[in-house]
């Protein structure tokens, strides 16, 4: 193991319920319901982009450009406005984080917006022990396809001055089934965090974990990597 890329939403920060609240209020907006349950079940993974897509194809409604980009608008401004007011960070990940930055090299990889991932980071005081994000607005697939991990591996590799770090010695911390195949097909190792997922829905990961709260990387390493 020489590298931990971390998802953002439902691992790092606990926003799942105010993206779904940005996501309901804005489709609310041209006459879509999405309930609570729905959001959960088929759009947790996606970025604004295929949330957003997927609301309007199952609801029968054209998929313009224009329309498109301004339903992406109106989710992040609301979105934004409400990030300002909490500090969403789970329990245990302020100290997970900075211990993995003392051994590896570690990245974000997200579909989450930029400004987004930053102003959650700068509020939590964890910013600058990543080395790298990869953001939305960095690859034009998102998950489950694996470029958000493979993009973020080559962030991270700009920056190694030693031998080039393969996908097979990263291990990838997702909460998300779409994550887990992205990361999977990527060919990196999956931590799952039943965060906002239970463990049943995260099998397909190498290993899972309650909380980053009670978890150890040097067990992680032993595990998944064995000598």
């Amino acid at each position: 193991m020489r590298a931990v890329i971390f998802d953002f939403d439902g691992v790092i920060a606990d926003t799942e319920p105010l993206h779904f609240e940005g996501l309901r209020r804005t489709l609310a907006k041209i006459g879509i319901t999405l309930t609570e349950t729905d959001y959960y079940a088929n759009y947790l993974g996606f970025d604004d982009r295929g949330c957003i897509l997927e609301a309007l194809r199952v609801n029968q409604r054209p998929t313009t450009g224009p329309l498109v980009q301004d339903l992406i608008h109106k989710k992040a401004v609301a979105y934004m406005a409400s990030i300002k007011d909490h500090l969403v960070i789970f329990p245990g990940v302020r100290e997970f984080v900075e211990e993995a930055a003392a051994t590896y090299p570690i990245a974000i990889a997200s579909g989450a917006l930029r400004p987004e991932i930053e102003l959650i980071l700068e509020q939590a005081g964890i910013r600058k022990a990543f080395r790298h994000i990869t953001s939305a607005e960095d690859v034009t697939k998102g998950k489950p396809d694996p470029q958000p991990f493979l993009h973020a591996l080559a962030g991270l590799n700009q920056q190694n001055t030693t031998s080039a770090m393969t996908p097979d010695s990263c291990l990838v911390i997702e909460d998300s089934l779409p994550g887990i195949r992205a990361a999977k097909s990527a060919g990196m190792k999956v931590l799952a965090v039943a965060n906002t997922h239970t463990v049943q829905d995260l099998h397909e990961a190498h290993a899972i974990s309650y909380s980053l709260r009670e978890t150890s990387l040097k067990d992680l390493h032993t595990r998944l990597w064995p000598s």
